[in-house]
């Protein structure tokens, strides 16, 4: 034992290192983003700023430097928290637990754990088969993709802490009503049958014996992983953003989402389901609606039902799911959607 002391500092210390390294480029790469890019953009190619082209091309090219530097920040630091948390102990914590006190847990394990929609299918028959009440499991899918530390952290980057707060606050009080109340219905005949059959075998947990090197390393593959799963999506949605800066005038969005339409918010959750994207591409495409004039709870409830109701995510949860408990679901949360969408556009 002694003789992997000395052996065991100096990789601490030299993976310390390249992180304090990695950090301080991460830091003068952010600092710079904006002057490079009104050099490159309004300098460099002699666009005028106060033009629509100008301020669209700039959005684009700004945003998507920005949203790509937080990303990489944020799920490598992410990462490193949730290797301190497997799949495997979070099933652990909510199987066999009282209902209530599973639903509570698994909307803050939902934070801590995000599932992208692709993962909703193994996510689903692995809490059920674990023993983990339906509301609770119901609870977690809602959590999971929507109130996502990521997402949240881009949020309180673009729009401050207080949006940041209510999105969180909001996420939470949905996942967890919706839960419970879709647990009280005793919906459990509408599950695929073969779920109840699938046993998880007490496996190895991979986030036992993790050394810090194993944690860094997993945080580095994780960014190439879910950047180069979702960049797509957060171009597409920066671009639509910078179409809507540039080019959709403030009367379209009175006209068909602004204060004035009582229907405006269930417009919104309308419109998001079908998209596919992640919540991380929806928050650039979201600061430019509300810098438009889009309510914020409006803005919200769209951002919330393209990923608790996403049109994939339903397709795939047909798989274990039957129809009715499908539309059921689809009708609790929306129903809660739109309602923390009029709720928040009559406060804020």
């Amino acid at each position: 034992m002694q003789a992997q002391v000395p052996l065991a500092a100096p990789n601490n210390a030299g993976v310390g290192l390249r992180v304090t390294l990695a950090a301080l480029i991460w830091t003068l790469a952010y600092r710079v983003n904006g002057p490079f890019w009104d050099w490159v953009i309004f300098d460099t190619l002699a666009l005028d700023s106060g033009s629509r082209l100008g301020s669209a091309v700039h959005f684009f090219f700004y945003d998507v430097s920005k949203i790509m530097l937080l990303l990489v920040a944020i799920i490598f630091a992410v990462t490193i928290l949730r290797s301190f948390l497997s799949v495997e102990r979070t099933r652990s914590l909510l199987g066999g637990r009282r209902s209530g006190v599973a639903v509570g847990l698994a909307a803050l394990l939902g934070v801590a754990t995000p599932f992208c929609t692709c993962s909703v299918v193994p996510a689903f028959i692995g809490f059920v088969s674990a023993g983990v009440p339906l509301a609770a499991t119901l609870t977690f899918l809602i959590a999971s993709p929507m109130v996502d530390l990521v997402a949240l952290t881009l949020l309180y980057s673009l729009f401050g802490l207080p949006v940041a707060l209510l999105y969180l606050g909001a996420g939470l009080s949905l996942a967890i009503v919706a839960g419970s109340l879709l647990g009280r219905l005793r919906l459990e005949r509408f599950i695929e049958p073969f779920v109840f059959e699938t046993h998880v075998p007490a496996g190895y947990d991979p986030a036992v014996g993790l050394t810090w090197r194993d944690r860094v390393n997993l945080g580095v593959e994780e960014v190439k992983l879910i950047v180069g799963r979702i960049w797509p999506f957060v171009l597409v949605g920066i671009a639509l953003g910078a179409g809507v800066h540039g080019w959709v005038p403030e009367a379209f969005f009175a006209r068909v989402a602004g204060p004035e339409n009582v229907l405006a918010v269930p417009t919104a959750v309308l419109l998001g389901i079908p998209l596919y994207t992640s919540i991380v591409g929806m928050v650039p495409l979201a600061a430019a609606l509300q810098a438009k004039g889009l309510a914020m709870g409006t803005v919200l409830a769209f951002m919330m039902s393209t990923v608790a109701l996403s049109l994939p995510g339903l397709i795939l949860l047909r798989r274990v799911l039957k129809l009715p408990l499908i539309a059921i679901f689809v009708a609790v949360v929306a129903s809660g959607i739109i309602t923390l969408g009029y709720i928040f556009n009559a406060l804020l």
